[in-house]
Order: structure tokens, then C-alpha cells, then sequence
């Protein structure tokens, strides 16, 4: 029966270990991420479940003359973001998969 107290230790920190991933899981969901372009002209926020949560767009930006521009900064700022949040994700989840040696 030796063999039945490592299982349920191992269990244990399974479980234990679970529980720490959802939490921050949940944490990375509120946590909110800006990017820019423009020199800050074009804002983009996003939550971490890659919402975008919010666009703030300064007036000098804003050209009826140059609509490209404008599409070009708000998808550069977005991307930015986007970056942002996976970089974090991958940085906060992957201590739970280090050494773990997972296929992906």
C-alpha cells in the first residue's frame, strides 16, 4: 500500500495545482493590455480573453483625407495588444507546463 500514499500526494498536488492554474487564469482575464501608434495617437486596450475593450483615437488622427492611415494605426496599436497579452499568458501559464515536456 506504500505505492497509494505516492498517488494521492501526487493527486494532491495535481489538485492543488489545478486550482493555482484557474486562478491565474482568471487573473490574466481581468488584467487589461494597451498598445498605441502614432506616437500614442491610436490606443487600443484589450482584456486578456482578447476582448477589445476600449479605442481612443486623438483628433489630429483623424483625417476624412487619409482613412488608410488611420485603419493602418488602429491595426498596429490592436496587434500590439494582442502581442502583449499572449506574451504574458505564455509567460504566466507556462510555469505550470515547464519541464512537463507536453506535445503541442
Amino acid at each position: 500500500m506504500r505505492g497509494m500514499g505516492n498517488m494521492q500526494g501526487m493527486m494532491k498536488k495535481m489538485q492543488k495545482m489545478q486550482k493555482e492554474m484557474v486562478e491565474a487564469q482568471d487573473a490574466l482575464n481581468e488584467q487589461l493590455f494597451e498598445g498605441t501608434a502614432g506616437g500614442g495617437m491610436v490606443k487600443v486596450v484589450m482584456n486578456g480573453q482578447r476582448q477589445l475593450v476600449e479605442v481612443a483615437l486623438d483628433e489630429s488622427v483623424v483625417d476624412p483625407d487619409d482613412i488608410e492611415m488611420l485603419q493602418d494605426l488602429i491595426v498596429v496599436a490592436t496587434n500590439e495588444a494582442l502581442k502583449k497579452v499572449e506574451e504574458t499568458t505564455s509567460s504566466t501559464m507556462g510555469k505550470f507546463t515547464q519541464g512537463m515536456n507536453l506535445p503541442f
